[in-house]
């Protein structure tokens, strides 16, 4: 990535004294806890010892925006990575805790100026699900570890670039 004037550099290591949040479903607990898992590594991949992460886990992804948004007020969290699995069936169902949870964690995480990374599976069947899960291949939760790195290391960048002015 270039670099110039006013760029916020992006290293992939955990900013020092970083504090993550990890917020997991429950329902569909054998695809939720490979996400979590590959959350999991991803941090530590870049830094984050276990000490700097709070893990709660929530009945299902409807409960998520409010684990998020306690993780951030009273937990101290810098970002919470939410991790959840919703699979269509056949009632209306999918749609309202897919869209909700996706709206909840989207308001908490303007409301509190904080990361709340989107990692939580909306899928058609299982298959997929188990795709998107593999820790060995495609795992959201792990793509969603490394966005909350990424985003505190931003957010942090653009604060510094505004002392500077």
């Amino acid at each position: 990535m270039a670099t110039g004037k006013g760029t916020i550099p992006q290293t992939g290591l955990a900013p020092e004294g970083v504090r993550i949040g990890v917020a997991v479903g429950r329902f569909n607990e054998d695809i939720t806890t490979q996400l979590r898992d590959g959350a999991r590594a991803a941090l530590a991949a870049a830094g984050v010892t276990d000490d700097r992460i709070c893990e709660v886990w929530v009945p299902g992804a409807y409960e998520l925006p409010l684990a998020a948004r306690v993780m951030l007020v009273d937990g101290g969290c810098d970002a919470v990575v939410a991790l959840g699995c919703v699979i269509r069936g056949d009632t209306g169902h999918y749609d309202f805790v897919a869209g909700e949870c996706a709206s909840g964690l989207q308001r908490v995480q303007l409301d509190f100026g904080a990361p709340v990374v989107f990692g939580v599976l909306t899928v058609e069947n299982m298959d997929q699900a188990v795709e998107r899960a593999a820790v060995d291949q495609m795992n959201k939760g792990g793509e969603a570890g490394d966005t909350a790195i990424e985003m505190i290391a931003t957010l942090r960048g653009i604060a510094a670039f505004a002392k500077d002015a």
